[in-house]
């Protein structure tokens, strides 16, 4: 049963917490994107948008929920006149969240994280809402590495979905992989953990429209991108964070060893924002822009191996060794001349696992054809950028075959 929606109620570029249908059941827009225009809402208006009865119902309770609390909380009453639908806390799930399976799951959790990052210094009850996030995060990425890999992965490549979300949850991911075999402590993976997913908080918006244009970046960009550690920090802290090393990490999170970032020019070399940095520079790497593809992962891998001055780096060797040469949900071309997309890591950094989706002749394959990349005779050749493969691949489908 659906309910109508009144789209003129919801803001522009701002994370819509349903799935948006038409009365036939057509997917108009994915729950966590955002209307982006007035030529885009009216678009979808023409569509006659609908929502699920259950979905409205819920939103609906979180947007009351939302107005109880503000007001049990003394909030100022031009603040509590301010609350839309559009700013409600996250709605529930209708599904408990561990039976979810991985595509859901990580869907719900972007648009939950791109609504509190495009909320940013406005953001109630942040920090309870970040932690119950991080919790979830975690769990995920520790129960279900590849998994998480290959549905994020496939996030990034998809321009609808909010870019800057999409790059905090991969970045949170890598760190989650890798800190433990660091001389980190429980405290500190956590804390680098939340820095991943916040650390973006400050340019959240402007974040999504860089990844979107063609263009240099403008005067006003360019400010945004060298003031937005500070600031971000700034925000964190008048939302409630007072955990010291999430604060430096993200205050610090462009400072380089040799002294050569910003904004403060520091020396960094502690363990903690070095993985953050690479991290945050992999996923940048790996994101496709309008003016190029995705850069190979092959290549992003091994510079981070070698680091900054070509000799080994046993930071960046330890990140290889965790993420490999090809991530899963990333393009490889096999020897035989077909197109696969990687699912697992592999026992060895160049032999993940992959299937087929392209034959040697160009053609797509009807089914996805597993592949044993140890085999010569299919092994990994080179990494492909996303914008090199003009197959769409049905992830849920792919994953009930992992």
């Amino acid at each position: 049963m659906y309910k109508p929606l009144p789209l003129d109620a919801i803001e522009l570029q701002q994370p819509v917490p349903v799935n948006v249908w038409d009365p036939k059941g057509v997917l108009l827009l994915r729950k966590g994107e955002a209307i982006t225009s007035e030529q885009h809402r009216g678009l979808l208006m023409l569509h006659g948008p609908v929502v699920l009865e259950s979905d409205w119902r819920a939103w609906t309770y979180s947007y009351t929920a939302e107005l109880d609390r503000m007001v049990r909380d003394n909030a100022p009453l031009n603040r509590i006149a301010g609350v839309s639908h559009a700013h409600a806390a996250e709605i529930p799930n209708a599904l408990p969240r561990e039976e979810m399976e991985p595509v859901e799951a990580w869907t719900d959790l972007h648009a939950v994280l791109n609504t509190i990052l495009q909320q940013g210094a406005e953001a109630p009850h942040f920090v309870d809402r970040i932690e119950r996030l991080a919790t979830r995060v975690e769990g995920l990425w520790r129960a279900a590495p590849d998994n998480s890999f290959l549905v994020l992965v496939q996030l990034l490549f998809d321009a609808r979905m909010g870019y800057s979300a999409t790059h905090a949850l991969l970045s949170a991911g890598l760190c989650t992989l890798v800190s433990p075999s660091t001389a980190l402590s429980p405290s500190e993976q956590g804390s680098l953990l939340r820095a991943a997913l916040t650390m973006n908080i400050a340019m959240t918006r402007a974040h999504d429209a860089m990844a979107r244009q063609n263009a240099p970046l403008s005067a006003v960009q360019r400010e945004a991108v060298q003031e937005h550690p500070t600031l971000g920090a700034g925000i964190l802290r008048r939302l409630g964070v007072v955990d010291a090393l999430w604060l430096q990490l993200v205050e610090e999170q462009h400072e380089r060893p040799d002294g050569s970032g910003y904004p403060a020019g520091k020396r960094t070399t502690d363990i903690a924002p070095r993985l953050l940095q690479m991290a945050d520079v992999y996923v940048a790497c790996l994101s496709p822009r309008l003016g190029r593809g995705g850069l190979l992962s092959q290549q992003v891998a091994r510079d981070l191996y070698l680091g900054p001055d070509q000799s080994p780096d046993p930071l960046g060797a330890l990140f290889v060794k965790h993420v490999g040469f090809y991530p899963p949900g990333s393009y490889v071309r096999l020897a035989n001349e077909e197109v696969a997309v990687v699912t697992r890591r592999g026992p060895k950094a160049n032999t993940p696992r992959v299937f087929s989706i392209v034959g040697r002749q160009g053609m797509p394959l009807g089914e996805p054809t597993l592949r044993d990349t140890q085999n010569p005779a299919f092994e990994v050749k080179a990494s492909l950028s996303p914008g090199d493969v003009r197959v769409v691949v049905n992830v849920p489908r792919l994953l009930s075959r992992c």
